[in-house]
């Protein structure tokens, strides 16, 4: 069955769906020997699929690998990085790092730490990624100063940024110390570099910023310690449910709003 090339590779474990795209538009896809373009569909039973010259074989498809990561400051949350610094896969062992198709799911900037998840499900990325995602993230933010609860009111109710305003988020106040404030932040989105610009948006910059949480999966699993910097755990398998029910809810929403349109 023919189905959009970018998801065979995903599927494949060869790249997240965003990543295979970037892929397809640097012409190092091809079909039957023909370079590849965006959209077009293809038949993996069938057809010969090439990335860079290295086919992709339907028989040798790798099994699904699901981890949670504890980001250190400075890792970059990219498989592979033009300015040579340290990536998440880096931290991986040899067996998993390559080979495999692991990639991030979204990403925490150089200078936030804490969890990340890694897969090599491309659906699973692409539904977690997806805008409609209603997966909670939360995060201990360290703040300059002590936002009274007049901005922490307006953080939680929403924020314009470039014209679009922020989802609601919780926001509570965790310890005030002697010129700066820790916070709990749970956000329902990811827009790039949210947190930092919001916090500095309202007269607080943010000095420190870690995940505690994505969903109910945390960097202290229950039963077990805290997952230490720059470790990594394989997920358990109420973790993997809780993430495919999250996108199966996204997939529901988008084939609800297709249909809202007739």
């Amino acid at each position: 069955m023919e189905v959009r090339l970018q998801k065979i590779i995903s599927q494949w474990g060869i790249a997240s769906r965003r990543e295979a795209e970037e892929m397809i538009e640097q012409s190092r896809v091809r079909i039957n020997g023909e370079v590849a373009r965006l959209g077009q569909k293809a038949d993996p039973e069938k057809d010969i699929i090439t990335v860079d010259g290295e086919l992709v074989s339907v028989i040798e498809r790798p099994s699904l690998v699901y981890l949670l990561l504890h980001k250190p400051l400075g890792v970059v949350s990219t498989c592979d990085d033009p300015q040579r610094r340290k990536t998440v896969l880096d931290l991986l062992p040899k067996e998993l790092s390559s080979g495999k198709g692991i990639h991030p799911v979204g990403r925490l900037d150089a200078d936030t730490t804490g969890a990340l998840i890694l897969t090599n499900d491309g659906d699973l990325t692409f539904g977690l990624t997806h805008p409609r995602h209603n997966v909670p993230k939360t995060y201990r933010v360290l703040v300059e100063g002590h936002p009274p609860q007049e901005v922490l009111k307006m953080w939680r109710q929403g924020v314009l940024l470039e014209g679009r305003k922020t989802r609601p988020a919780q926001v509570k106040k965790i310890e005030s110390l002697a010129y700066s404030t820790w916070l709990e932040v749970v956000l329902k989105e990811g827009r790039n570099r949210q947190i930092r610009r919001v916090a500095r948006q309202l007269g607080h910059p943010v000095i420190g910023l870690h995940r505690t949480a994505i969903g109910s999966i945390q960097l202290q699993a229950p039963g077990q310690g805290l997952l230490a910097v720059g470790e990594y755990r394989y997920l358990e398998d109420f973790e993997i449910r809780f993430l495919r029910k999250a996108v199966e809810e996204v997939k529901s929403l988008d084939s609800g709003s297709h249909r809202s349109k007739f």
